[in-house]
């Protein structure tokens, strides 16, 4: 009897030491899930609104980028201007492995030494009618300062030869295949045509970039040489093909056979010339000495004559 009693004690005992652990728990939980709840509420209020505001940037800035492309885009080009500093920086920093410094972006949009042409969709439906979607920028230098002076023939080195040379070219990958690349290329050609000394227009293509090299090819450039290690990008070398299309007259330098066939064909020309002049120095002298010849005899003749006819007369006299 006093044995079951005192086993019943005992798992009274653990029931109340059960129930009292169970509270100290069932408590610290509820206080804790509260002090989750408070900062999760809190988080939600403060650090979540500019987690949201930094997603929808990065959504806002990727729609600029890659837009939605309708099944008929109407593309216009103008020229850049100042309120495209923004989307210009934006579409270079995700189209190329080369990062530009700040002053170069500043010069395009403001003109200063540079020229630029920007490509946009005036059917976009989306407010950006008016947002680029592609670019290309160029700069006219010297042709007697230029890397291709070689290039140029004879007269490139005259004071006011000039080149056109394209720095940056880019299409935003949601517009590719469209041929906005090569109508931005035919405005800077046409710009190119329309300055009397300018001679040609040249570019760089980093060598693994075929598309561009194919593009340049379909419109005529000629890949005049490769420099070795032109490009530096993440401490990696790179080649690069030059580019080259003339204007206005710009031609290549002859070549040894050229030249060769030139000096030939000269030299045959004069050679007829002087025949030619020869032969005719030689007709008129044969005319002359016939001349003379005639005169010589009727002047011989007429005295004979003379004697004849005075002989007979005295003989007739006689």
């Amino acid at each position: 009897m006093s044995l079951a009693r005192g086993w019943e004690g005992m798992l009274d005992l653990f029931k109340i030491i059960y129930l009292t652990v169970k509270g100290f728990i069932l408590s610290d939980l509820y206080r804790f899930s509260s002090f989750a709840a408070f900062i999760a509420f809190f988080c939600y209020c403060t650090i979540f609104p500019s987690i949201s505001d930094i997603c929808w940037g990065l959504r806002e800035k990727d729609s600029m980028v890659n837009p939605k492309v309708s099944s008929q885009p109407k593309i216009c080009y103008r020229p850049i201007r100042p309120s495209d500093l923004d989307i210009l920086e934006h579409i270079h920093g995700r189209l190329f492995p080369i990062r530009y410094e700040s002053t170069f972006f500043h010069d395009v949009v403001n003109g200063r030494d540079i020229v630029s042409w920007g490509a946009v969709d005036s059917s976009r439906s989306d407010g950006r009618s008016d947002e680029l979607i592609g670019f290309v920028t160029a700069r006219i230098v010297l042709a007697k300062e230029s890397e291709i002076v070689d290039m140029l023939g004879y007269d490139s080195a005259k004071c006011d030869q000039t080149l056109v040379y394209v720095l940056t070219l880019g299409v935003v990958e949601a517009y590719r295949s469209l041929g906005i690349a090569s109508s931005l290329i035919r405005e800077v050609i046409k710009y190119a045509s329309s300055i009397p000394t300018c001679r040609a227009v040249y570019l760089h293509v980093i060598s693994y970039n075929n598309p561009a090299i194919n593009l340049y090819q379909k419109m005529s450039f000629k890949c005049v040489r490769r420099l070795q290690g032109f490009y530096l990008i993440n401490g990696q070398h790179y080649d690069s093909f030059l580019f080259l299309y003339y204007v206005n007259g710009g031609r290549s330098p002859c070549s040894p056979l050229e030249i060769l066939t030139a000096i030939v064909s000269f030299m045959k020309n004069g050679f007829k010339s002087v025949a030619a002049r020869l032969c005719k120095n030689g007709g008129r002298k044969i005319s002359r000495r016939a001349k003379c010849k005639e005169s010589h005899s009727l002047v011989s003749a007429t005295p004979n004559k003379r004697n004849v006819a005075l002989e007979c007369s005295g003989y007739e006299c006689v």
